[in-house]
């Protein structure tokens, strides 16, 4: 669209490290947030109210949630067990049955590599070089005749719900979704679940009365009380500090959210933060070659 000189969007939802390289590459307004963003109700500028998740100069976050895993509770061939580790996903011989994966390397190359043996804080620059993407398609390549690839986060809940897939990753609120309000029998594995920021982006070079309206609206979407009713919906962590203390119960299963939250402390005992800037520098090459690795 910037380059047809022909942009559309007014306001554009994206995750953080796709926020930085449309920042970096000059397709995205830079924002003021203490200007722009409505203060907390006891007057925190937004500034502080959002603090370290404001990862970019353009990024307005709304929402914290995390890709991670839903399996069956009630696959005979397990014995009576159920996965309490990541690793888990990777035995076929404890776990059999097909596992559903997203189409794309960014948490599947994380994981891979802590399950073959990598610390958690060493993964990164592993994953920089050739020989650390190697041994993480390595890892994969165990797996990969049992998974089903999945592109659209509603697909693992399905496959769940239709038995194609024993456990697949996905993002939280959507397993939230199978088990509390289908009430399928789909449990939440935590273990070194990925957090992500969920907001939005202004592209650069709107007119002056598209971008008022988009300001209004952004104004308005993005403060204590909009980010806190989010929540009422599905299990996903409001953005805002002011926010959190006005989650409270599923607006029609009357259930508390807290608990259902990828940051409530019980969920949150061993997670994985996921390194925004590397994916923003690294993504186009790595995702060139986990293609040609789906196609061998």
């Amino acid at each position: 669209m910037n380059e047809a000189g022909n942009i559309t969007w007014d306001l554009v939802d994206v995750v953080a490290s796709d926020a930085i390289r449309l920042c970096d590459e000059g397709l995205a307004m830079e924002i003021d947030p203490d200007t722009m963003l409505a203060d907390a109700p006891d007057g925190t500028p937004a500034s502080e109210d959002f603090g370290e998740l404001l990862v970019s100069e353009c990024f307005i976050p709304q929402i914290v949630y995390s890709t991670t895993f839903g399996y069956r509770s009630d696959v005979a061939e397990w014995d009576g067990k159920e996965p309490d580790d990541i690793c888990d996903v990777f035995d076929l011989e404890t776990f059999p049955g097909k596992r559903s994966l997203e189409k794309r390397p960014i948490n599947n190359m994380e994981w891979a590599l802590l399950c073959d043996g990598v610390p958690k804080e060493d993964v990164y620059s592993v994953l920089e070089t050739e020989e650390g993407q190697q041994r993480a398609f390595k890892k994969l390549d165990t797996i990969k005749d049992s998974v089903i690839w999945w592109s659209a986060g509603a697909e693992t809940p399905q496959l769940l719900a239709d038995k194609e897939v024993v456990i697949g990753s996905t993002y939280n609120g959507r397993l939230f979704s199978v088990i509390e309000e289908q009430d399928q029998p789909v449990k939440m594995l935590w273990d070194a679940q990925v957090f992500d920021i969920d907001g939005w982006i202004i592209p650069a070079g709107l007119p002056e009365d598209r971008l008022a309206m988009v300001k209004d609206f952004v104004m308005f979407a993005t403060d204590t009380q909009r980010l806190a009713d989010q929540a009422k919906y599905i299990s996903y962590g409001p953005a805002r500090k002011s926010s959190a203390p006005l989650v409270g119960q599923h607006a029609d299963l009357g259930i508390e959210m807290a608990p259902h939250m990828p940051t409530d402390p019980e969920n949150a005992k061993n997670t994985f933060l996921y390194n925004y800037e590397w994916w923003a520098d690294y993504r186009d090459d790595i995702d060139a070659k986990f293609q040609a690795w789906l196609a061998q």
